[in-house]
């Protein structure tokens, strides 16, 4: 059986033995240099001004509209975008913290939120959460633009598509932030973990408020003077002085270590995803069972898995049955997210998303990770031939 993710970390054997070498040498444990080291280092290799590493890609998602309310940016019953096909944590913050989502269909050619759905929604959004579905996107460019003319908010949960690139540009790297997760299934591996990215000064101080209970002690110290004044505070007060709505989700030193040794090796799995994709993705396209995948707008796609939507049900059931003794599949991400039980018991009166609906009955997707042999390859082409 082909799993989705054959082992908890890339170069799993050398991995190991450096934790286990920096746990027996290192005193504090609870997040410092190693996390900020990795935060410096994943913002440089992302292209971002600001990383901020936190316990999960769900948290992620979590403090980063907190922040959004915190300053202001949304207001509680603000309606929201979101992807249609997506993970269930996009959603629920927004539910948690008094915001509306609004469901927007997306591309059966790219499976992500199109220019023509953006376009049907946008007077009524003030701010678009879309997500990067399995390395894939739609034109970015243009949902920026339209985003701008409208004073709408774009954000990116980019936790499937670290690494792809359109334009000469890193998804993740289109909105206001991005948010990112190191859960051990993803293409880098931290066990768990998160990141939320920006280039906004004012949005990343607030996320490291949010992150830690509200209070100012990871701010610089120029910044932490400014927190102070205002609130006519002193040093020692300014311990157990909390700013703003926040929680605690701070990572470990574990977590930093861990993201530290898995980032160097980025490059090498990002390569090695791009390659599997492309042989996997001609012979998709060359089988008219399946829908076709477009992709041409892209200069690399790096996903954590590989999406397959058939062109029927009978189809479908057809290769589900096929695949299922040689290689473990899943559907792909929550499927269309009105179908889940949670969003239909708060959500009234949503909007049908049919591209989704259809993707949700005949599709599934399986692995793509940097481990495969090529004779795994071989066998998951044959599959799809």
């Amino acid at each position: 059986m082909i799993k989705l993710q054959k082992s908890s970390f890339y170069r799993e054997a050398e991995t190991k033995k450096s934790l286990i070498d920096f746990i027996s040498k290192t005193a504090i444990l609870s997040m410092d240099k190693e996390c900020r080291r990795f935060e410096n280092s994943f913002a440089k290799k992302q292209g971002r001004r600001f990383a901020v590493l936190v316990s999960s890609g769900s948290t992620a998602n979590l403090i980063l509209i907190q922040s959004m309310l915190n300053l202001g940016l949304f207001k509680v019953g603000d309606k929201i975008g979101i992807s249609s096909l997506t993970w269930a944590t996009n959603v629920m913050p927004l539910l948690q913290l008094g915001l509306i989502p609004i469901a927007l269909d997306v591309s059966k050619e790219t499976l992500n939120v199109s220019v023509t759905d953006v376009n049907k929604q946008i007077k009524n959004v003030k701010g678009l959460f879309i997500t990067n579905v399995l390395g894939l996107c739609d034109n970015l460019p243009e949902i920026r633009k339209i985003c701008k003319k409208n004073k709408v908010i774009l954000l990116e949960d980019n936790c499937e598509s670290l690494g792809s690139k359109m334009d000469g540009t890193l998804l993740g790297n289109f909105g206001l932030a991005s948010t990112f997760s190191f859960f051990v299934g993803h293409h880098l591996s931290t066990i768990e973990g998160g990141m939320v990215c920006t280039d906004d000064e004012k949005l990343y101080e607030m996320l490291v408020i949010v992150r830690a209970h509200g209070w100012d002690r990871n701010l610089s110290a120029e910044s932490q003077r400014r927190l102070r004044k205002k609130v006519r505070n002193d040093d020692f007060y300014a311990k157990y002085t909390f700013h703003d709505l926040a929680y605690n989700v701070r990572p470990t030193e574990i977590t930093g270590f861990l993201g530290n040794v898995q980032l160097s090796y980025l490059k090498e799995i990002v390569e090695k995803r791009h390659d599997n994709f492309l042989a996997f993705v001609s012979a998709i396209n060359s089988n008219k069972d399946f829908l076709p995948l477009k992709f041409d707008h892209l200069e690399i796609v790096s996903n954590m898995a590989m999406p397959l939507v058939c062109v029927s049900p009978k189809k479908m059931e057809f290769y589900k049955k096929k695949f299922s003794s040689l290689v473990e599949i899943r559907p792909i991400i929550a499927g269309n997210i009105l179908r889940q039980p949670f969003y239909k018991k708060h959500i009234r009166g949503a909007i049908d998303c049919p591209n989704a609906e259809f993707i949700h009955q005949n599709g599934f997707y399986f692995a793509n990770n940097p481990e495969l042999t090529e004779k795994e390859v071989s066998l998951i082409i044959k599959l799809l031939s």
